[in-house]
């Protein structure tokens, strides 16, 4: 069971306070008590190069090393205690791990307003209750307001705010006289948001989901990964929710559920609200305000929140009573960090279950190669002394709809039916046959804006970004050429800036030109748009897709955020355009997330009593990937990648971490990285007798985008079979990297189990 608040160290009378600070040191900074009451814990606010910052006391010493001349007071101490014990242990863990200050680690993981000097503020909520029996003469004849709430508070014992203002719009200033005289009293509680009412539906399960069901419960006691692997429309969710249902019933009991992206956030809550009504549920996210997301945290570490939906950040939030871990999505790479600390939630999602002793269930139709490799072992790989499965493994093979059917996949050859206006006329005649039955279509191409390339067919010129080696996109409602990497926005030329050809024209597809033809091809149907730059109003996506469920949408046009966890019960069509591209990428995990992708958003089609179908259209419908694709077949697919994975060693074979590296002069860049690679080089082969394998440290290389925002980079992987010789050399090498002359020109960082470049 995690700890709690009251595991940590109580206030004592030690003069010296050891503080972590959100700066980018890995060390702790020692303080003067000047004789506030400080616990361990507490957050504090203490002086720092010239300012002022937020720290958290990690411990309370009666001695330093720090001369007392030089050691500066603490300035002030908030009262409260943001952390439990068990996640500062996961923090520390996480600041180890991957090589990152645990000051930043840890203040990073707090809502802004917790990092912030002003009082954290959130709105108050009250639940009432009668402190002694009302004598009869107290409430008037005339006084009915006063009467009912009375009767309401005989009837519940207890109300909420919310329970009141149903019996009367008027009770905050009717019940005044009640709390004036103490017949009534309050305390003061997290605020939540009310649920919805009960649904009274509760789907059968069918035999694979309650054989599913069944094996986790029997063994919740415990740490234990699960994989749940079903098929698109298996019914997932619902097998959440059964657990969630029994886990729960114990009192107290709270439960996290991941989602990776949060565009799947509301579809989630909404279910989880209607049928986990009796349960307070919170949300954590980007989206939210600040005031939205210190509330809702609150309720989480308080332990108010029973049940808490949260993208990847939401994996450090305090839980007290956490009894069960559930990442849907699991495969999603917006799992993993791609700024500061580099961490993958889901990996920290199973360091957290451990330590708790919880169960942690990753749930998808298209599991990574890292979590399929752990739940099948080494088993048909045909490795000595065969390494067993480590994620016990649960599968759905059919939708759990029992009229709903799998879609039927087709290739379109666009060698022999070129597109026009980015449909051939296979995909043309199925949207116009949709139209005509009253069923719904999505067309999926994941680039938005109007066109990729903007190009002079006179000198063959192309719209760059100024600030990074990539091609600027044009936007043609907005008039302007933006980059979709640093986001500078450039006017669109009049003619050609190299040979003045007025005659500029946009090269290839796009949301926005997509969206521009079908409203051309088919003026009748009711076209909507999805991606990045339609959605960015807090409840527009959600709006939009009540709009579809509404069937007030004929055909949606969209990237990968309509491509997972949607159910759009008549929506028969999926047209999957462009994606050839990522068949020559140079990235080996190209063609494990191109079949997720395309997997998933055909998951999409004949979700409900309607056959369905997906139209692919590609210029190499013989590819092994799509010939995996046309018979469903993920575990054929991924066991073949395995052995590709195995023979090359690459992850999930080995262990990989990136040392990156950017400067305004790519020649300090491969100074430090070419220093870096050596040093590294020197200590393995120094300590080759001791490590329990040599890691591979390659040369200094330039990613694919070698330019970014102004900035030339670079990097050098390293590479080991050992976790742990991986992780000992890292630590050496951070610790030269902090020594280096260049590290103070150069921005650097490390990337362990880097999935990008």
């Amino acid at each position: 069971m995690c700890s709690t608040v009251t595991d940590l160290q109580a206030a004592t009378p030690a003069s010296i306070v050891r503080v972590v600070l959100d700066v980018p040191l890995d060390r702790q900074f020692d303080y003067l008590n000047p004789g506030l009451p400080i616990c361990v814990g507490n957050r504090v606010v203490v002086p720092f190069a010239g300012r002022q910052l937020v720290g958290i006391v990690m411990a309370l010493l009666s001695e330093t090393d720090v001369p007392a001349h030089k050691l500066k007071a603490v300035l002030q101490v908030f009262d409260d205690l943001p952390f439990d014990a068990a996640t500062l242990k996961l923090l520390r863990f996480c600041a180890d791990y991957y090589h990152y200050p645990f000051g930043q680690t840890v203040l990073a993981s707090l809502p802004l307003r917790l990092r912030q000097i002003k009082p954290a503020v959130t709105r108050k909520m009250w639940l009432y209750q009668l402190a002694k029996t009302t004598p009869e003469d107290f409430i008037g004849k005339r006084q009915q307001v006063l009467a009912r709430l009375v009767a309401s508070l005989r009837q519940h014992g207890e109300c909420s705010e919310a329970m009141l203002s149903e019996v009367s719009a008027t009770w905050r200033k009717a019940i005044q006289p009640l709390l004036d005289d103490g017949y009534v009293s309050r305390r003061e509680v997290i605020a939540t948001r009310p649920s919805l009412p009960a649904s009274d539906l509760e789907p059968t399960l069918n035999d694979e989901q309650a054989q599913a069901v069944k094996a986790i419960l029997g063994d919740v006691d415990r740490f234990q990964p699960w994989l749940l692997f079903g098929v698109t429309g298996s019914g997932k969710t619902e097998v959440y929710i059964r657990l969630l249902q029994t886990v729960l019933a114990e009192p107290r009991a709270q439960a996290l559920i991941m989602v990776p992206e949060i565009n799947l956030t509301p579809q989630l809550e909404s279910r989880f609200r209607s049928r986990l009504s009796q349960f307070s549920l919170v949300t954590l996210h980007s989206h939210l305000s600040e005031s939205e997301r210190l509330q809702n945290w609150q309720a989480a570490q308080s332990g108010a929140a029973r049940i808490v939906i949260g993208t990847r950040l939401s994996v450090f939030t305090p839980m007290p009573h956490l009894k069960l871990m559930i990442l849907d999505e699991e495969h999603d790479t917006s799992y993993k960090q791609q700024d500061g600390m580099r961490y993958h939630a889901r990996d920290v999602a199973l360091v957290r279950a451990k330590q708790c002793r919880i169960p942690v269930v990753l749930g998808s139709a298209t599991p990574s190669l890292e979590s399929w490799y752990n739940a099948m072992g080494d088993q048909g790989q045909g490795v000595p002394n065969a390494r067993k499965a480590s994620y016990r493994l649960l599968t759905l093979t059919k939708r759990a709809a029992a009229q709903a059917k799998l879609p039927r996949i087709f290739c379109i050859d666009t060698t022999h039916s070129p597109p026009e206006a980015g449909l051939t006329p296979q995909l043309k005649q199925a949207i116009e046959l949709r139209l005509q039955r009253g069923e719904q279509s999505l067309l999926f191409i994941n680039r938005r804006g109007y066109a990729p390339v903007l190009h002079c067919s006179a000198c063959q010129w192309l719209a760059d970004c100024r600030r990074c080696s990539a091609k600027a996109v044009l936007h043609l409602r907005q008039r302007v050429l933006r980059c979709h990497h640093c986001g500078d926005e450039q006017p669109i030329p009049v003619q050609c800036p190299s040979c003045g050809n007025p005659d500029l024209r946009p090269v290839g597809q796009a949301t926005q030109r997509v969206e521009e033809s079908m409203q051309q091809l088919f003026p009748q149907a009711r076209v909507a748009r999805v991606d990045r730059d339609t959605i960015q109003a807090k409840d527009a996506l959600t709006e939009l897709l009540s709009a579809v469920h509404a069937g007030q949408i004929d055909i949606l046009i969209g990237t990968q955020m309509l491509a997972k966890g949607h159910d759009f019960a008549n929506l028969t069509l999926v047209g999957v355009l462009d994606i050839d591209s990522a068949l020559y990428s140079p990235d080996y995990r190209a063609s494990e997330r191109l079949f997720a992708q395309l997997m998933q958003v055909a998951g999409r089609a004949g979700r409900g009593d309607k056959p369905g179908e997906v139209l692919i259209q590609t210029a190499f419908p013989q590819h092994a990937l799509f010939a995996a694709l046309r018979e469903q077949n993920y575990a054929a697919f991924a066991d073949d990648l395995l052995q590709e994975r195995m023979a090359m060693q690459f992850p999930p074979a080995t262990y990989i971490a990136v040392m990156k590296a950017e400067a305004a002069d790519y020649s300090l860049v491969n100074q430090f990285l070419t220093d870096f690679s050596q040093a590294a080089r020197d200590y393995v082969t120094e300590q080759a007798a001791t490590l329990p394998d040599q890691p591979l440290v390659y040369d200094p290389v330039r990613p694919g985008i070698a330019r970014l925002n102004r900035m030339e980079r670079g990097y050098v992987m390293l590479q080991s079979a050992h976790r742990g010789a991986l992780q000992q050399l890292l630590q050496v090498a951070v610790d030269w990297v902090r020594t280096h002359p260049l590290q103070a020109k150069i921005r650097w960082v490390l990337d362990v189990d880097a999935l990008e470049y």
